[in-house]
């Protein structure tokens, strides 16, 4: 008798709190089951069963999801914006938690370490590992959790090359506050001030005060602009943004944004202008913003095409920078966070457990409506 039974067939004999399991004759073979957000085409997600992730390769870990959050990318996700997600996929990138397992590569963390688990992954070795770019890692990492593997929207999650893409988190460091380093604050803080070249005096403007524009303010702060100017349709997302770091406010549903930022820098434009929304019209926005030799930093995640008007920018010296986040700053954002200079908890609005995620994709889905910014999801 072939003892490989389907798990169907081992549904069918026999399920033990949360275990499948086929006995045949002096042995059994067991299938271990979590719940997880899966991702099934646009505009379809499910907080479902899956089987629990196992070791694959020497430098996994094996993480349970203790705080969890949800991304503006997973909403492009759902909206079809990211085609490379297909049907199945567990979604989310950005967790922490305490090591169950470790594979025999893995010499440093051992079971029992709470850790941050970064939403980039680095293999270490590759050419762009090398020169600190994890983002555009070739060697089987980058943005892959919830992505190209599973992710971490889950009860457990396998994280490869772990080692290279984890943080031990420093005792009597909460883990909310290191949960917004797992993409948020690395995201704005590299991608958006550090691309943008925000320098003292600067005037900084935001196109989007959504979390990551938030996260540009916060740590634009850094740089000692002479101005943050905050750019969004939203008035609760710009009263948010004074929170944060917003020296001015612009609702561009009815204002010029163009007009008031020329009226603020004496008709030349903004030093840098940081795009974080992710749609043709907030991009294009920027480069309307930007004054001649200015820096525009591109945030957010694009599903369409958006216009890049040349003719009028050649002759400006504008510089535009775009990129995934590559998380090379992670580590000293964490020494900010642990030292109290840098608060970004403060972006968390509203908490659920996991098992309210689809609870709390509505409420993050309808941030215009509900205030949301950041929610966190804990285990009970």
């Amino acid at each position: 008798m072939n003892c490989w039974l389907t798990v169907m067939q081992i549904a069918g004999r026999m399920a033990l709190a949360g275990h499948l399991v086929c006995e045949q004759h002096d042995w059994y073979r067991e299938v271990v089951v979590m719940r997880a957000v899966v991702y099934h085409g646009p505009g379809k997600k499910e907080w479902e069963e899956v089987p629990k992730p196992t070791i694959l390769e020497d430098g996994d870990v094996i993480v349970r999801v203790d705080a969890v959050t949800i991304c503006g990318t997973d909403l492009h996700i759902l909206k079809g914006d990211v085609p490379a997600v297909t049907d199945g996929r567990v979604l989310g990138h950005e967790a922490v938690g305490t090591i169950e397992e470790a594979g025999p590569g893995v010499k440093v963390l051992k079971p029992g370490d709470r850790v941050l688990v970064s939403c980039i992954s680095a293999c270490g070795r590759c050419r762009f590992c090398r020169e600190g770019r994890y983002g555009l890692c070739v060697g089987g990492g980058g943005w892959i959790l919830g992505h190209k593997i599973d992710g971490t929207q889950a009860e457990y999650v396998r994280v490869p090359f772990a080692e290279t893409s984890t943080y031990l988190i420093p005792s009597g460091v909460s883990d909310e506050s290191v949960l917004m380093l797992a993409d948020i604050g690395p995201t704005g803080y590299e991608v958006g001030v550090l691309n943008g070249g925000v320098q003292p005096g600067d005037v900084v403007a935001v196109v989007g005060a959504g979390p990551i524009g938030l996260s540009a303010m916060l740590t634009s702060k850094l740089y000692s602009p002479s101005h943050i100017v905050a750019i969004d349709v939203a008035d609760a997302r710009l009263e948010a943004a004074k929170l944060f770091g917003a020296t001015a406010t612009i609702n561009n549903s009815r204002e010029d944004a163009v007009a008031a930022v020329k009226e603020l820098t004496g008709g030349l434009g903004a030093d840098v202008a940081i795009e974080a929304v992710g749609i043709p019209e907030t991009f294009e926005l920027c480069a309307e913003l930007i004054r001649s030799g200015g820096r525009v930093a591109n945030i957010g995640v694009h599903g369409k095409p958006a216009t890049l008007h040349l003719e009028d920018l050649w002759i400006k010296g504008v510089t535009i920078k775009t990129g995934l986040v590559d998380t090379y700053s992670t580590a000293t954002l964490l020494k900010l966070v642990a030292s109290g200079q840098l608060k970004v908890d403060e972006l968390i609005t509203h908490r659920f457990s996991l098992n309210q995620f689809m609870e709390a994709y509505d409420i993050f889905a309808r941030a215009a409506d509900t205030g949301a910014l950041k929610v966190v999801l804990t285990r009970s």
